[in-house]
C-alpha cells in the first residue's frame, strides 16, 4: 500500500482544517496517509512519529518514511529547513514554489505562447518607473512583490497635474512632489511592482475577477477543480476574498453579466485555464508543478488579462471543495509514488 506523509508546521492535525479531508479521501482511496512535523523525523533511523485518524482522534504512530509527501506548508526555522531539505532529497514533494510575481511574470514573458495576456509591468526600482508608467497609463496600480491576499496594493490615477491614491479604500491627493516622496517610502520597506490598471467591472460598478484552481490528477494531467468569481466590495480596487471581496457561482454570475454570451465565456475560461496551465507547467525544468490559482480578468471589450498566478491556492467555503481538492493531491500523490517506485527499480 503507498504511504502518504502530511508534512506541516503546526503540531497538532486539529488546527489544520484540510488534514482531516485528506485523512478521510485517503482512506475511501485505499491509501495510507499520516500527518506529521519537521521535529518528529528521527533521520538517523528513517523513522517518522506521525499521527493517523480514526475514530474522531488523532493517534500517534511510528512510520517509515513515506513514498511521497505532500508539503503542505513552509518550514519554520532552519532546523526545520534542514529537515525538509533532507527529505526532499530523498523522497517526491508533490508542491513547489513557483517563485514571486516579478519573477512569475518574466517566465511567462519569455515563454512566449501566453505573453499577450500580460498587463504592461515594471518593477518599482525608483520613482522614475512609477512617472515613466503613469505617463503611459493614467491609471496604475502598485503591488508588492510578494505581497498575497490584495494586501498593501495601491491605485493611483493622475488627474490634470494632481495625483489619487486609494490606499485600502483611504484616498489621498497628492501633487507630483507628494507622490514621488510617498513612492520612495514605500519601496524603501518592501519590493513592489507597477502595473498597468486594467478596469474589470460588473453592472453594478464592482471590480472582479476570476479563480481558475487547477490541480493535477491521478495521471499527471492538469484538472479544473473550480472556477469561480470574485467581487469586491463597492470602491475597491481589489476583488481579493481576503480583502473583504465575495463571490458567486459560476453560471449564474454569467448569465446575469454577461448575457447571451455567457457560455462562450465560460468555454473561453474552462479552455484557458487548462492550455495555460499545461504550458505555464513546461517553464520549470527543475520540477513539476502540482497546483495553481490563476487569477484572470475580463475587460469592457471582453479582452482576458492575466492578473496573477498563485501557489496553493485557497478555496471559498462556500463551495464546500476541500473534498475535491484532497481528492486530486491524493490522486497526484499516489502517481508520483508509482512513478518513482518504476523509475527506482529500471
Amino acid at each position: 500500500m503507498i504511504l502518504i506523509g502530511m508534512l506541516h508546521h503546526r503540531a497538532e492535525p486539529e488546527k489544520v482544517k484540510k488534514a482531516y479531508a485528506y485523512s478521510v479521501v485517503a482512506k475511501a482511496e485505499g491509501v495510507e496517509f499520516f500527518y506529521f512535523t519537521p521535529g518528529k523525523v528521527d533521520i538517523e533511523n528513517q523513522k517518522i512519529i506521525g499521527k493517523y485518524y480514526e475514530n474522531g482522534v488523532w493517534i500517534d504512530k511510528e512510520y517509515p518514511f513515506p513514498d511521497v509527501i505532500y508539503n503542505a506548508s513552509y518550514p519554520l526555522g532552519e532546523k526545520a529547513e534542514r529537515t525538509f531539505d533532507y527529505l526532499s532529497e530523498r523522497i517526491p514533494f508533490t508542491s513547489h514554489s513557483i517563485g514571486d510575481k516579478l519573477s512569475v511574470y518574466k517566465r511567462i514573458k519569455e515563454g512566449e505562447d501566453f505573453k499577450q495576456y500580460l498587463i504592461p509591468t515594471l518593477e518599482l526600482t525608483n520613482v522614475k518607473d512609477l512617472l515613466d508608467m503613469i505617463n503611459l497609463y493614467p491609471k496604475i496600480i502598485m503591488k508588492p512583490i510578494s505581497g498575497h491576499q490584495g494586501e498593501s496594493i495601491l491605485f493611483i490615477e493622475k488627474e490634470d497635474d494632481k495625483f489619487k491614491i486609494n490606499d485600502s479604500g483611504k484616498i489621498s491627493i497628492y501633487t507630483k512632489e507628494e507622490l514621488l516622496d510617498f513612492t520612495l517610502l514605500k519601496i524603501q520597506e518592501q519590493e513592489y511592482i507597477v502595473q498597468r490598471f486594467i478596469s474589470c467591472q460588473i453592472k453594478s460598478g464592482h471590480v472582479f475577477d476570476f479563480r481558475l484552481h487547477v490541480q493535477k490528477n491521478g495521471e499527471g494531467k492538469w484538472v479544473i477543480t473550480s472556477i469561480y468569481p470574485r467581487i469586491g466590495p463597492l470602491g475597491s480596487i481589489t476583488s481579493n476574498l481576503g480583502s473583504g471581496g465575495f463571490t458567486a457561482y459560476l453560471d449564474h454570475f454569467l448569465q446575469k453579466e454577461f448575457n447571451d454570451d455567457w457560455f462562450n465565456v465560460k468555454r473561453s475560461l474552462e479552455h484557458f485555464s487548462l492550455s495555460f496551465s499545461n504550458h505555464f507547467d513546461s517553464l520549470y525544468d527543475d520540477f513539476p508543478l502540482d497546483e495553481l490559482g490563476i487569477d484572470v480578468g475580463i475587460d469592457e471589450n471582453q479582452r482576458l488579462w492575466l492578473f496573477e498566478v498563485n501557489w496553493r491556492p485557497g478555496i471559498p467555503i462556500i463551495f464546500n471543495g476541500e473534498f475535491d481538492v484532497a481528492r486530486n493531491t491524493i490522486h497526484y500523490a499516489k502517481y508520483l509514488a508509482l512513478n518513482n517506485k518504476n523509475l527506482s527499480s529500471n
